[in-house]
């Protein structure tokens, strides 16, 4: 039947997420246009599109459970030596993220597994890219703050040309169904047609 390569994500609003974006892409990241602008909560993962649907069941559940929460970020922060990443910290919401990546992950789910690193919720800002330009990455957007509420999180399924796209939103609590949308980030690419 085939694999596909999901993630799931909370994605920061407008006009927060175009903008960094924009500045991720300014930095020379190469796969910065096909990134909506993130806080990861399962990395890419890829399994069998049999699994899609007990999958979306799984991470309705999970919605069901959780609760708004504030998110702030501040300043910047990097992985390297270990992973050449640098990101905008998390300095509100942490704890929340933490809760819902393992609830994602659990290892009763349909989407079990292990993370190379411990979880450190992020958003990252430049990847891969060249020294001088993380370093630029790391001391430009030191000043960088934003805050908004977190009201769901989103599936989304990479593509063959590397694009992120938007599959399904969740929204938290048991059918509220009141939380907005994931916010659409100018510049990226229009969500594939639902299957």
């Amino acid at each position: 039947m085939g694999t596909v390569t999901l993630g799931v994500s909370i994605a920061v609003p407008e006009p927060y997420g175009s903008f960094l974006q924009k500045r991720r892409e300014g930095f020379g990241d190469p796969h910065a246009h096909g990134i909506p602008t993130h806080v990861t909560l399962l990395p890419p993962t890829e399994v069998d599109t049999s699994s899609l649907p007990a999958i979306e069941a799984h991470l309705a559940r999970v919605a069901a459970e959780g609760r708004p929460f504030p998110m702030r970020l501040s300043g910047t922060g990097t992985f390297r030596p270990l992973s050449p990443v640098v990101y905008v910290n998390v300095v509100e919401g942490s704890s929340s993220c933490a809760w819902l990546q393992k609830r994602i992950r659990d290892a009763s789910g349909p989407v079990a597994r292990e993370l190379q690193f411990p979880y450190h919720p992020h958003v990252t800002v430049a990847h891969g890219i060249a020294e001088e330009a993380m370093d630029r990455a790391y001391a430009e957007l030191a000043g960088f703050r934003a805050a908004w509420t977190i009201d769901s999180f989103a599936l989304y399924e990479q593509g063959e040309d590397g694009v992120w796209r938007l599959e399904r939103e969740y929204p938290f609590g048991e059918g509220e169904g009141t939380a907005p949308a994931v916010p659409q980030q100018t510049g990226a690419r229009p969500p594939a047609p639902s299957r």
